[in-house]
C-alpha cells in the first residue's frame, strides 16, 4: 500500500477511535481543522511506531517473552501517549486523557486499521 493510503487509513482509525474511546478526542474548530489534525497525528503516530517500536522490541524482548506478548499492549499505549505529547507540543487539538484511554485507543486504532487494510486492496499483492 502506498504511504498516503496508509496515512489515510490511520487517520480514519484515529477518527473512529475518538468516537469510541471516551478519553481520546480531537477538538478542531471545524471539519477541515479536525481532518488535518487527524492526518498530522496519524503521521506522528506512524513515525513514532516506525522509529521507537523496533528499538523497544529489541530492548524489551525479555518482557515480551515473559508476558507472552502482552507487554506489547503496554508499549502501544505508551507510544500512543507519546504521540499525544508530541501533538500537544505542536499545539494540535488532539488529547488523550491518560494511560487507560491510550491503552484502549491504541487497541482500537490497531484493530480498525487492520480491518480497513483488509478491505482496501494492496496493489503490490496483485503484481
Amino acid at each position: 500500500m502506498g504511504f498516503l493510503v496508509r496515512l489515510a487509513i490511520t487517520a480514519i482509525a484515529l477518527w473512529i477511535t475518538t468516537m469510541i474511546v471516551p478519553g481520546v478526542k480531537v477538538t478542531g474548530r471545524d471539519i477541515t481543522d479536525t481532518a488535518l489534525t487527524l492526518l498530522v497525528v496519524a503521521l506522528i503516530f506512524g513515525v513514532v511506531n516506525a522509529v521507537l517500536k523496533p528499538v523497544i522490541k529489541v530492548l524489551g524482548c525479555v518482557f515480551y517473552l515473559l508476558t507472552l506478548g502482552l507487554f506489547a499492549l503496554v508499549v502501544n499505549a505508551l507510544l500512543f501517549l507519546f504521540t499525544n505529547w508530541i501533538a500537544r507540543e505542536l499545539h494540535l487539538p488532539f488529547h488523550v486523557d491518560g494511560f487507560w484511554s491510550a491503552f484502549w485507543g491504541a487497541i482500537v486504532v490497531a484493530v480498525v486499521s487492520w480491518v480497513i487494510s483488509i478491505v482496501v486492496p494492496d496493489r503490490r499483492r496483485y503484481r
